[in-house]
Order: structure tokens, then sequence, then C-alpha cells
């Protein structure tokens, strides 16, 4: 399954990262934090953090996910049988 990629606020809020999920249930965490997934960053000045990587992943079959509905709340397996 491929997973879902969002563009989030970093630390200290700010600029935009990518942030990535392998299922939906999980937390949203930087790109950074997978090292098997993770393309090198474009070093050119302004260039988006994670850009490259998302560009890998997109063509992977990997979802991106509006910053507006990336912390909607997901039904628990429970919740999506009623």
């Amino acid at each position: 399954m491929a997973g879902q990629m969002c563009w989030l606020a970093g630390l200290g809020g700010g600029t935009k990262i990518l942030h990535l999920r392998e299922r939906p249930h999980q937390p949203w965490t930087p790109y950074t934090a997978f090292p098997q997934y993770r393309v090198p960053d474009l070093q050119i000045r302004g260039a988006s953090k994670g850009w490259t990587t998302y560009q890998k992943l997109r063509e992977a079959g990997w979802t991106l996910i509006a910053s507006d509905a990336a912390y909607a709340k997901i039904p628990s397996p429970v919740e999506a049988q009623r």
C-alpha cells in the first residue's frame, strides 16, 4: 500500500515541509525521518524541503493530502463498521 504525503509547517511553524505517513492512522512525520524514502533535497535557494522526495513518492503512487484536511478525524476500524 502506498502512503500519504502532506505539506505541513515544520517545528516552530513557518515554512511548510513534506510530512509522510505510511498508514492513515499514523501521525504525520517529517520526511527526514524516513531514510528509506528520502531523496536528497535540491541545493537551490528557496527550494521546498522535501520536493524531490515528493516527486519520487508521487510517482510511486503515494497520495497527497490537503494541508487543511491533514488533521481531520479518521474513523477507527470499529467506527467505520457502524
